[in-house]
């Protein structure tokens, strides 16, 4: 079901950022990385444009919103991985697939299944799965699906996932444009498929 992706290489295209960063740099890195754990490659190569860096971070929508934590790793798990950016995946799956309940079945669905797989129990899922499908295939939703959605979540949780369909396509073509190596602790698209 993923888009082909590219083997990843060594080291990226763009050389990231290196200690010290920044104040603001350093401020968000803080903030979003687990103690202990460095700053995602994504980052530190983000971080070589102060500008664009401050405006992704800005832009994030991992923080408490309308969605479920699950809800959300469904439809940036799903994104990511249509988008063929194992990075991206990878690191989601490693950081929150188990937070989110996501079993390793449906983790494996996500990138090489459809919605209607048996290991999507919840309508919930399968519509956040459809919704995914159609936005990265279409950039649309047709009537019929939309008309399915409203009748599952609050216009305020539709907006959110839509939002978060097209900021994890920019994620995931950065992801990729960039040649981002693996992070060493992400999952692999080969070990679920």
């Amino acid at each position: 079901m993923t888009q082909a992706t590219d083997p990843a290489p060594a080291s990226g295209r763009i050389t990231p950022a290196t200690p010290p960063y920044a104040e603001g740099i350093a401020r968000h890195l803080d903030k979003v990385m687990p103690e202990g754990v460095p700053p995602l490659v994504l980052f530190t190569t983000l971080a070589r444009n102060p500008r664009v860096f401050s405006r992704m971070m800005s832009g994030g929508l991992l923080d408490r919103g309308t969605l479920t934590l699950r809800q959300r790793e469904v439809m940036i798990d799903r994104t990511t991985a249509l988008c063929g950016a194992e990075y991206e995946w990878g690191v989601h799956i490693a950081f929150f697939g188990e937070r989110g309940g996501i079993t390793p079945d449906q983790s494996r669905s996500i990138v090489t299944g459809l919605p209607d797989d048996p290991c999507w129990e919840e309508e919930e899922d399968r519509l956040i799965l459809r919704l995914a499908d159609s936005l990265h295939e279409t950039s649309s939703v047709d009537d019929a699906l939309w008309t399915a959605l409203r009748d599952v979540f609050s216009e305020e949780q539709l907006i959110e996932l839509v939002v978060l369909a097209g900021y994890y396509h920019t994620i995931s073509f950065c992801c990729r444009a960039f040649g981002l190596p693996l992070e060493p602790y992400a999952a692999r698209f080969d070990a679920v498929t």
